[in-house]
């Protein structure tokens, strides 16, 4: 069953749910210039910062990844030998060229603890869409238990990694903080016996820390 947007703000009340920081309250009046994250079952998010931008390998370059299902795939080098970060100034943008792909991160950190019996689903806004934008794919699925660090009670949760593409033939600027996605949010029908916070390979994960100025 989908939650309401009712529901999602109680289960925030009760920690069933956790967004770091948190939304405004349904009912809050939005700051000028800006539009509810709420509707009426989703709530919205915003891209931070820093994108992951695959480089473009020499024409001819014989690369060839292997499907990374080996529980020692190591994502990290395949990150830092083919792709490089980028941090969206904070009154810039990054311009996303068509038919290009880009990893980012939700601004928002969320926590899904298995016993709330919840998990969501990521997707992308209609806005963005109708300019070719999506946000993930086919991995929309935020796991019960994700963004859970057990043994830690000051964690305050994990961004959700975003698979940005374009389809569209126009560039299109990313801003820091804009509204990028909408998570939907679902009950789970008992308590997961593989809980996310214990098996699941993404449960903790973030964008790098920016080192002080």
């Amino acid at each position: 069953m989908i939650l309401s947007d009712r529901e999602i703000q109680a289960a925030l009340r009760r920690k069933a749910i956790t967004i770091t920081p948190p939304p405004p309250d349904i009912e809050a009046e939005p700051e000028p210039g800006e539009k509810s994250p709420w509707a009426s079952t989703t709530l919205d998010l915003r891209l931070d910062s820093e994108l992951t931008v695959w480089k473009k390998e020499k024409k001819g370059a014989d690369v060839k990844f292997e499907p990374p299902d080996d529980p020692d795939f190591d994502f990290d080098f395949l990150l830092n030998r083919y792709a490089e970060r980028f941090h969206i100034p904070e009154n810039g943008f990054y311009s996303l060229e068509p038919h290009s792909f880009v990893l980012g991160w939700t601004y928002e950190r969320i926590q899904l603890p298995s016993l709330s019996r919840l998990a969501a689903r990521v997707e992308g806004k209609s806005s963005l869409a109708r300019l070719g934008i999506g946000v993930h794919v086919t991995a929309p699925t935020i796991h019960a238990g994700f963004g859970v660090k057990l043994h830690d009670p000051a964690y305050t949760g994990a961004q959700i990694r975003l698979e940005i593409f374009h389809h569209g033939e126009y560039a299109v600027k990313l801003k820091y903080k804009m509204k990028i996605c909408q998570l939907v949010f679902e009950e789970v029908h008992g308590t997961p016996q593989r809980g996310y916070e214990l098996h699941g390979r993404f449960a903790v994960q973030g964008a790098t820390p920016l080192p002080p100025p």
